[in-house]
């Protein structure tokens, strides 16, 4: 099922739609550490791309982890369901597993470029199966691999949330007396994750600036209501995406209906049973708080809530996206489509019920395959990128970009797709930006205060000393994306020319430059701070490689 959902990035090029993108490097900037004055959203995930692209080639590293994401998020599900419901044997496994990986949050994600949420999705049903097995017998290596888990989940800020929570949820599993007591592993599971989250809770500690909210912007990113379903019957079925042009097709006609159906028949007829053996109950309770909660919070009421408190309480715009919580459902969607298949005493009925229920799943749901129906594809970059990227490097002045939009639309680009501006993550530069956006008609303000006062600069045609004032060195225009140049023309004409062809631009602003980037203390305490995640990761992944060599020797 991975494999036929990225099928198209197998093919040579780069990873690049809405809010995903991929280059062939990326560096250790600023932006990248997130000490910038915009939050940082992106940590400790940039960080790690900057340091593997030294390696690997980075639109190799990011079509590849987004690959293993969902094969992790099947595969978890299954030996999940084989440890909780142990009775549904293989046919419980199969539709444990195609629940977790074919469904609408997967698809809704993938098309809004959600690639780093996507592998901490997969991690989830791998933390609550080790969360489960330290309740029955605790061993080093197992904190080891709890340790790599959490890490993994926690490549963005709301992965490590999801992994806390349900790492909590699964507390609630009985334990045989020799296992860790529901306390200690409590206080373990939020000892690791706060390790886990220390890039951005350092970054965000040192002054970094947390967005407060905005009307426009709660609503804007609220779950919504799909095409015959209510909010409600979207998030239960794991859609309900904010972004009405981030939904595949079949989402928007009678498949809809038809996949919500099935999956809820599946789901309930599982929890009937795993109420009768009193098993998985954390796991269900946080399904139904993450598919009611956001729900509540899409209201009238709930977006007033919202509104007030992410912009009362510093680090709390992670609420700002309500959808993204549904994925706290699957591990127990998963779990419950297998124990749904128990209901059948006899095995050959399972294995029928089973590939029915996995059938009809995916024949609901028909366009999740091949790249969400083609529209998450491979792209390759224009000649010029490179040479003006390298041009940068060799003299990594801040970059302001033209048009100062924060999305773009590229002809050679995933036709009619909005993305971000890829061209921050190819140089060693910071980009300053302002991070505004549009979402369903309504603008979105970001928190590039910087950014916001250079892109009105150049658009009112300022003189190059006002752009070397704010610390500006380079000015690179993309050619043949929309977005408002004003008079930026006055500016450019006043400015030496380094780099033209038909895509893309280079100017060089004369100096002196005002120097502005974050102090060596802050730059010292956020690398440490990621060196933590980086021990976390690498000592669990090293216990389970361990691990699964001593069970191979075993056998």
């Amino acid at each position: 099922m991975a494999a036929s959902i990225t099928a198209p990035l197998a093919a040579p090029g780069y990873l690049l739609i809405r809010d995903a993108v991929s280059t062939p490097r990326s560096y250790l900037t600023d932006t990248a550490l997130g000490v910038t004055e915009a939050a940082p959203r992106a940590v400790p995930q940039d960080f790690f791309i900057a340091v593997m692209t030294v390696l690997v080639d980075g639109g190799v590293l990011v079509k590849a982890l987004l690959a293993v994401g969902l094969w992790l998020a099947g595969w978890g599900a299954a030996r999940l369901a084989a440890r909780l419901v142990p009775a549904a044997g293989v046919p419980g496994e199969l539709v444990a597993a195609t629940i977790a990986v074919w469904n609408p949050f997967v698809a809704e994600r993938l098309l809004q470029g959600h690639w780093s949420l996507l592998v901490g999705y997969g991690c989830l049903p791998w933390i609550a199966l080790t969360v489960t097995r330290l309740r029955s017998a605790t061993d080093v290596g197992a904190w080891c691999i709890l340790a790599f888990w959490i890490a993994l989940a926690g490549l963005t800020p709301t992965g490590t949330v999801l992994a806390l929570i349900v790492g909590m949820a699964a507390i609630a599993a009985p334990g045989n007396g020799t296992g860790c007591s529901r306390r200690r592993l409590a206080g373990s599971v939020s000892i690791v994750a706060i390790l886990a989250a220390m890039p951005w809770l350092v970054a965000s500690g040192l002054g970094t600036a947390i967005p407060a909210g905005d009307e426009a912007g709660v609503h804007a990113f609220a779950a919504r209501a799909e095409p015959g379903l209510s909010t409600l019957g979207s998030l239960a079925s794991l859609g309900g995406m904010w972004n009405a042009s981030a939904v595949p097709a079949s989402r928007s006609t009678l498949f809809a209906l038809a996949f919500s159906a099935v999956l809820l028949i599946v789901v309930v007829v599982g929890v009937t049973v795993l109420w009768r053996t009193q098993t998985a109950f954390g796991l269900i309770g946080i399904a139904i708080a993450a598919v009611v909660i956001p729900t509540l919070l899409a209201t009238g009421p709930g977006l007033t809530l919202t509104t007030w408190l992410i912009t009362e309480v510093p680090g709390l715009g992670i609420l700002r996206d309500g959808q993204k919580w549904v994925a706290l459902a699957m591990p127990a969607y998963a779990v419950a489509g297998a124990a749904a298949v128990t209901a059948l005493r006899e095995r050959p009925s399972q294995w029928v019920a089973a590939g029915l229920a996995c059938a009809a799943l995916v024949f609901t749901l028909p366009d999740l395959a091949w790249g969400v129906g083609g529209r998450v594809e491979s792209v390759t970059y224009p000649a010029g990128w490179g040479a003006i990227a390298a041009k940068i490097n060799a003299e990594p002045h801040p970059v302001a970009v033209l048009p100062p939009e924060t999305l773009r639309q590229y002809p050679w680009g995933p036709s009619s797709i909005p993305v971000l501006d890829p061209f921050p993550r190819w140089i060693r530069a910071d980009t300053v930006t302002s991070g505004d956006l549009r979402v369903d008609g309504q603008d979105v303000r970001g928190d590039g205060g910087r950014g916001r006062r250079v892109a009105e600069l150049l658009r009112a045609g300022a003189a190059p000393r006002e752009l070397s004032a704010e610390g500006i060195g380079w000015v690179v225009v993309q050619a043949n994306t929309p977005g408002e140049q004003g008079l930026s023309s006055r500016t450019l004409a006043q400015l030496e020319p380094v780099y033209r062809d038909g895509d893309i631009a280079l100017y060089r602003v004369p100096g002196p430059w005002a120097p502005i980037a974050a102090s060596l203390s802050r730059r010292i305490a956020v690398i440490a701070a990621h060196l933590v995640w980086v021990t976390l990761l690498l000592a669990g992944g090293a216990a389970a490689v361990t691990g699964l060599r001593e069970r191979r020797h075993q056998r």
